[in-house]
């Protein structure tokens, strides 16, 4: 089938779909990676995302393979470097992955140059598409957070620092396009703003942030914001790690080899956010899985449609690990949800509104 496609910047299109990489050498192998990137490029999808702290659950043992592997498959299969577009994104503040330069303690100047340089090492490439921070240098409430408490605020690296790190990287051609992930409309804003002060900073043309049938925060503000600004929503998570497919409420609790029961207690930031024990998020779930039974759909399909069907979603960014998996969120591509569809889901989301923001 034909995968749409949309103009993110200026000679940058990119397909509605976006394979993400991060599970990329920890659930994938490297000939099982190569197989699913193979049948998505032979789809019509184009787009690509990854990140230096790829995969997760995070190792220094395994730090940086996504981008390896996929580097390596578009260098082995022999695809022109214009016939596919690579995102991938330096990590944030972390006292945690302390084999991530040092923590990395923060995204100064050094620390973004020397991300940048090393991703463009592992993959093997000249250059990056689109080029995003992971997450603000700076406290925001996020990855299940949902309220802001001024005095847990750090001291954080000025965006006028980080900006002009980023547009260095620009000018030199290492990279083509930034933007901003996780982040909330104060954020894109203030990189908007300084981007305008400064003729030399490049200017955003993207968030990556959650948006799903379980997480429709970005509705609330952030919509607004990127509406009148031209900035464009890369969707993650549309199957709120999975759950959405309805495998995790099945009476055996799913495959062991499904994320949330392979890595259970080595994911917390998935754990806190997609809580199956969440009475919200089950209650929710299953709202959805009967609006698919009743309307013949899959539930992946549906849940792809949905997040599709958005004005301010460029692409979706999708995980799989199986091929029917890749089935099933291409068919979403080709499912209207009609007036009738979404009433529904706009029923069960007023009696379960956002369980895992």
């Amino acid at each position: 089938m034909s995968v749409p496609f949309f103009n993110l910047a200026p000679n940058l299109t990119v397909s509605r779909l976006c394979l993400g990489t991060m599970t990329f050498g920890e659930q994938n192998s490297l000939p099982q990676s190569f197989r699913l990137l193979d049948e998505v490029f032979h789809a019509g999808i184009n787009f690509f995302d990854s990140a230096e702290m790829y995969p997760v659950p995070q190792r220094a043992e395994t730090q940086g393979r996504s981008e390896e592997y996929l580097g390596r498959w578009i260098r082995e299969r022999k695809i022109p470097r214009d016939r596919v577009v690579l995102a991938t994104k330096v990590t944030g503040p972390s006292g945690q992955m302390i084999w991530i330069r040092g923590g990395p303690k923060r995204l100064d100047a050094k620390n973004i140059t020397e991300a940048i340089d090393n991703s463009l090492q592992r993959m093997q490439m000249d250059y990056i598409d689109l080029y995003q921070i992971h997450w603000p240098d700076r406290y925001v409430p996020m990855f299940g957070e949902t309220e802001y408490h001024p005095t847990q605020q750090f001291c954080s690296i000025s965006i006028e620092e980080q900006l002009d790190a980023l547009g260095r990287a620009v000018d030199a051609g290492k990279v083509r396009y930034i933007g901003l992930s996780n982040e909330t409309p104060y954020g894109i804003m203030k990189f908007l703003q300084l981007a305008e002060r400064a003729a030399w900073y490049p200017k955003i043309v993207s968030v990556q942030n959650s948006y799903s049938l379980l997480c429709r925060t970005f509705d609330s503000a952030l919509a607004e914001c990127c509406h009148h600004e031209g900035i464009s929503l890369l969707a993650y998570s549309p199957l709120a790690m999975g759950i959405l497919s309805g495998k995790y409420f099945a009476p055996n609790g799913g495959p062991v080899n499904a994320r949330l029961n392979l890595f259970k207690g080595r994911y917390s930031e998935g754990e806190s956010r997609y809580n199956l024990s969440n009475n919200m998020v089950k209650a929710a779930t299953m709202g959805y899985l009967d609006i698919a039974r009743k309307h013949g759909l899959h539930p992946v399909s549906l849940a792809i449609a949905f997040v599709l069907r958005h004005p301010l979603v460029a692409s979706t960014i999708f995980g799989a690990t199986r091929s029917w998996q890749l089935r099933e969120t291409l068919n979403g591509c080709k499912v209207e949800l009609t007036p009738e569809i979404i009433e529904d889901i706009n029923n069960v989301h007023a009696r379960f509104p956002n369980p895992c923001p």
